[in-house]
């Protein structure tokens, strides 16, 4: 297995990070004190960041401030949310979930689904790709 890695970048100076080997540290409080002390997360509404990536998952941290939104969208992988910090509202078609800290939810691949956050939210985001 090739060791794959995230380099440093402007916006994130920190960057540098172990995406995929054989073993994977990933260190959530830290992850969460890094999206806080970056100016997207400052000036913005949200701000994420990739903590583990392979052919067949994606592991994303995403913080989102109060009233920020991940508008409808679709995923092509069966996903999972987890909530770390904060309330979710995660939606779907015909139901809505208020999802609290510790909480979590699967959804099957192709479902167009929204998350909007009740209070400021750092909610875990894992893709399984279906082969």
């Amino acid at each position: 297995m090739e060791t794959k890695s995230n380099d440093a970048t402007p916006l994130r100076p920190d960057g540098h990070r172990i995406l995929n080997d054989h073993l994977v540290e990933m260190n959530l409080p830290q992850f969460i004190a890094q999206i806080k002390s970056e100016k997207t997360w400052q000036e913005g509404e949200k701000n994420s960041i990739t903590i583990f990536k392979s052919d067949l998952m994606k592991i994303v941290l995403i913080g989102l401030h109060k009233n920020a939104e991940l508008k409808k969208h679709t995923a092509q992988a069966q996903i999972s949310v987890q909530v770390l910090e904060g309330e979710v509202q995660f939606s779907i078609e015909e139901k809505q979930l208020l999802l609290t800290k510790g909480q979590m939810i699967s959804l099957q691949p192709n479902i167009p689904h929204a998350l909007y956050a009740e209070k400021e939210s750092f909610v875990l985001l894992t893709l399984a790709s279906i082969q």
